[in-house]
């Protein structure tokens, strides 16, 4: 049952963190170690994200609909490929790229020594003040009709960023989409929607390590936080897209930095452990 308990207040956290720009695994990491809780891993956290993106998934159905469908339409007619949403099919799956490429390539580092707290405190601050500027001087003059290839690589490339813990997926993309002048809706849109192919990718192929590994969770606490972590999700999703089309990203930078201080303070103190 204590399990259990945890593993719904993590899915409740992820749920809450996974969208906002201040990282869900940096949460997933710095909370367990509060409070005395085991780390619950890596594997715990790819497969707990399952939920989040069904979320997306869920929230953003109409849409994934028509981008897959133009997409495929594409394939076998050419004059159809110019349209926009069969270009943001390819700028989703081009874009996934640099993100499983590198966590292939660096998997045991992220599951180890990236999860230092040192890393996560670290990453917390500097990402916070690069979201802060980019926010505060990128324009706002670009929509989704301006998308390009190079763009969407270089959200990639962003995104690719978060396989450090304390990035931040959402925000290492949106901190790119707005420096590079994109509104602050379509860089939060275009974020949860490049996250779909990595972070539904990533959470499928650590579902073999969670009855081991670094997990210390079985399948049934996972699975319930992993659906504590949809429903959460699902309301975070709302709220934010609702919130991004009138107001800055300045509360979640200050947020950033005050807790990646804040966790430096108490590891210095001796009050944290790093591993």
């Amino acid at each position: 049952m204590w399990d259990y308990l945890q593993a719904v207040v993590l899915g409740v956290i992820q749920g809450l963190t996974e969208f906002l720009p201040i990282s869900s695994s940096a949460h997933l990491r710095i909370f367990p170690e509060l409070v005395g809780w085991e780390d619950p891993g890596a594997a715990f956290t790819a497969v707990c994200q399952i939920g989040t993106e069904v979320a997306v998934l869920l929230y953003f159905r109409k849409d994934i609909w028509r981008i897959a469908l133009a997409w495929l339409q594409s394939l076998v007619k050419p004059e159809l490929r110019g349209s926009l949403d069969a270009r943001m099919g390819w700028f989703i799956i081009v874009g996934s790229l640099p993100i499983v490429l590198l966590g292939l390539l660096f998997e045991d580092a992220i599951d180890s020594a990236l999860r230092s707290l040192w890393v996560v405190a670290s990453t917390l601050v500097v990402m916070g003040i690069v979201l802060g500027l980019a926010d505060r001087y990128g324009a706002s003059s670009r929509t989704f009709k301006d998308l390009t290839l190079r763009d969407s690589v270089l959200m990639g490339l962003a995104q690719a960023a978060a396989l450090v813990p304390g990035v931040s997926r959402s925000g290492a993309t949106i901190s790119m989409g707005r420096a590079l002048g994109y509104e602050r809706e379509v860089t939060t849109r275009y974020a949860f929607l490049l996250a779909i192919p990595a972070v539904v990718g990533a959470g499928v192929y650590k579902l073999k390590d969670v009855p081991g590994g670094d997990n210390p969770h079985g399948w049934g606490p996972t699975i319930a936080a992993t659906a504590v972590a949809f429903v959460v999700g699902y309301a975070v999703i709302a709220w934010l897209l609702r919130y991004v089309s009138t107001r800055s990203y300045l509360p979640f930078v200050t947020y950033r930095v005050v807790l990646g201080l804040g966790v430096m303070g108490l590891l210095g103190a001796g009050v944290l452990t790093a591993t």
